[in-house]
């Protein structure tokens, strides 16, 4: 492209999503700071108002305005400046450092500013660099953008890596999200070498202590209710150790008090179990409040844990369709059918409960009561317990996809149905 050609400010590529989602996959959650916006066109503001909505911007607060760099200047003579301005400007490029000049009279030192023009033009960057501009972006832009620039500036690269936190809920209680949650945290540590935290924020009736064979004295609900205290350090005490590279953070399972929280109450746990481990296991129990679906709208993958009956299709389905709505640069939910195979109960085909969803499970695991009862009494994971049985199979294919480490092997239906009817004849 030539320099100083303008470009269309109204471009917008509707496969964008897709790519946004698939570039943002890395990123960091912005801090607590505030931005705001001054665009010329709808092309521009659209992806800034999508990114305000973005999980990973839930901390910042984000506002846009219609109006250029000289709406910018009139607000900001009576008003402080932000963590951020970004500015639009079809302007030509003497003309926009000229109004950039002006604002910077109005803008505090600290504040970044990043510049949208319409002029691919070389030196036009480098005189806005030297002039203080933190970024100039050249339109057409994308949510990934306009995340990606803001990362940039206020995200520390020599930072330690934030873990990735994969949140397990069951469409129902009882469908096994907990078991199937537990047992793949152990397989990423087994497998991968990798450190995980298992976190159990079922609080009054949590299994991941009698999962684990594990009773600290200490866990989750120390960490709820004194948030203030809430560091590394402080965390590390709490965590007990179940394997060489598995923590727990255990709930207490008792009824001695009422655990009512705010939908923001388990938000700093989170966010400092991830600057520890680089995996982050949520077994979120099956409710619906402020702070399960803040939980759920912010982990980085959500698996939903559901058997194959006609209520837990309808619930699963609810979920999909909430979570994409909380998540809409985000891939969907994954799905697991657990239970599968019990005699004489009617069941759906993976395929009939797959349709409406648009989902395709990342498993079909049998049911097997005799696996999966005998580990849960002896408090051992199902690979301790039988290391070839198909479950455990399933299980750690289910963390080599949630690692990244592989992808969803689609299976036919008759090798699913051989499966089932050998488990039937041993019993």
């Amino acid at each position: 492209m030539s320099n100083n050609v303008a470009l269309d400010p109204d471009y917008e590529d509707h496969d964008q999503v897709q790519r946004d989602a698939a570039s943002m996959k890395a990123m960091r959650p912005i801090p607590r700071i505030s931005i705001q916006a001054f665009c010329e066109t709808e092309g521009i503001a659209n992806p800034i108002e999508r990114a305000a909505e973005d999980r990973r911007m839930a901390k910042a607060h984000l506002k846009v305005h219609m109006g250029g760099i000289a709406t910018a200047i009139e607000f900001y003579r009576s008003a402080p400046t932000p963590n951020l301005i970004i500015l639009e400007s079809r302007q030509e490029p003497n003309a926009l450092l000229q109004a950039l000049r002006q604002l910077a009279e109005f803008c505090d030192p600290t504040t970044k500013v990043v510049v949208i023009g319409h002029y691919n033009d070389v030196g036009l960057y480098r005189d806005l660099v030297r002039s203080g501009v933190s970024e100039y972006m050249v339109a057409p832009i994308s949510l990934a953008d306009v995340i990606g620039v803001t990362s940039t500036i206020f995200v520390d690269p020599d930072a330690a890596p934030i873990g990735r936190s994969i949140a397990f809920v069951g469409a129902k209680g009882g469908v096994g999200s907990s078991t199937i949650a537990h047992n793949v945290g152990w397989c990423m540590s087994t497998l991968f070498k990798s450190e995980v935290v298992v976190m159990d924020l079922d609080l009054p009736f949590g299994t991941a202590n009698i999962n684990f064979d594990q009773d600290p004295v200490q866990g989750i609900a120390e960490a709820v209710f004194s948030p203030e205290r809430i560091d590394e350090v402080y965390l590390d005490r709490l965590l007990a150790q179940c394997a060489e590279h598995l923590s727990l953070l255990a709930a207490p399972s008792t009824l001695d008090r009422v655990y009512d929280f705010d939908a923001d109450a388990f938000t700093s746990i989170i966010d400092t179990a991830q600057r520890t481990a680089p995996l982050l296991v949520l077994d979120v129990p099956h409710i619906w409040s402020g702070w399960s679906r803040s939980t759920l709208a912010q982990a980085d993958e959500v698996v939903i844990t559901a058997v194959p009956d006609l209520a837990n299709l309808r619930n699963t389905k609810n979920m999909v369709d909430m979570l994409k709505k909380l998540r809409p640069n985000d891939a969907p939910p994954r799905l697991v059918l657990n239970q599968a195979g019990i005699a004489k109960r009617p069941e759906i085909s993976p395929a009939d409960f797959s349709e409406p969803l648009g989902l395709s499970p990342m498993a079909v695991v049998p049911f097997d009561p005799q696996l999966f009862g005998n580990a849960s009494n002896n408090g051992r994971m199902l690979g301790e317990m039988d290391s070839k049985h198909p479950a455990v199979q399933m299980v750690r294919d289910i963390a080599h996809v949630l690692t990244g480490r592989g992808e969803i092997k689609t299976k036919k239906q008759p090798i699913l149905a051989d499966l089932l009817g050998k488990l039937k004849r041993k019993k």
